[in-house]
């Protein structure tokens, strides 16, 4: 799976999976750019990148992908650094809003969907108009298996958002294929990174509780959820066209 000459945009780039999809890239060659609000991170992240040895250049760019002008950017300036973009992985997302529907504030409720549906829909927009334009690309969402897959009590925000997210990967797929294209998502289910634990909760109390939780008794590796989304991104996958891969162990199996 070589993406040597390959530019690749990840939004929420500073954040662990966003951080462990980089390093899975760069070790394949490509020029990683990692995307965010927060340039002090961004920049650790791409520092971080170097020093792990990893053989792509990396770079980062500060964006927000709930606004539609600062979406254009973002990928304008990855085109204009970097002679083009050829794989975008939209991986921004929060939890945000936790609690029963009637007990969630409406700007609580927005702000999820802002980042993590209309986030996505931004970024997508923007990539896919650049890639049709030179050649075409391909695209890969990070949904939840909370969501489309499955749900969990006091998670409706999140929920809906992520299923938006499964449901607008396919939309897109049908839509921009037939322009060389190709979008899809993965879900993954509980992973190694603070969303994943419980409040209070520490890595060893997470342990024990996902070996009942989970029929494969243990949460994903970053470099698990990582590796499907290079997959799916290679020439390896070119047939696999708006699929929502879950990743989860068998949680919602």
């Amino acid at each position: 799976m070589s993406f040597n000459g390959k530019i690749v945009l990840i939004t929420g780039g500073a954040g662990g999976l966003g951080r462990a999809i980089g390093h899975a890239f760069a070790r394949e060659g490509a020029t990683v750019v990692l995307a965010g609000r927060d340039a002090t991170a961004l920049a650790e992240a791409v520092k971080e990148l170097g020093e792990n040895g990893d053989n792509g250049p990396a770079d980062h760019v500060v964006a927000d992908v709930t606004d539609a002008a600062s979406a254009a950017r973002m990928v304008e300036t990855v085109a204009g650094r970097h002679g083009g973009l050829h794989v975008a992985v939209n991986n921004a997302g929060i939890l945000g809003a936790v609690g029963p529907v009637a007990d969630v504030d409406a700007d609580a409720w927005g702000g999820v969907i802002d980042v993590n549906l209309t986030g996505v829909f931004l970024s997508m927009k923007h990539e896919i108009a650049h890639m049709r334009a030179h050649g075409g690309g391909a695209i890969v969402n990070v949904s939840s298996s909370i969501g489309s897959h499955g749900r969990r009590p006091g998670m409706a925000a999140y929920a809906a958002s992520k299923a938006g997210v499964s449901v607008l990967t396919r939309t897109a797929a049908l839509d921009h294929i037939a322009d060389g294209v190709r979008i899809n998502a993965v879900s993954p289910g509980a992973s190694d990174t603070p969303m994943s634990l419980l409040p209070g909760e520490n890595e060893t109390d997470r342990a024990v509780r996902m070996r009942s939780a989970i029929p494969a008794g243990r949460v994903a590796d970053r470099s698990e959820v990582a590796s499907t989304v290079l997959w799916l991104a290679s020439d390896a996958s070119t047939h696999v066209v708006g699929h929502d891969l879950v990743i989860d162990g068998g949680a919602t199996a």
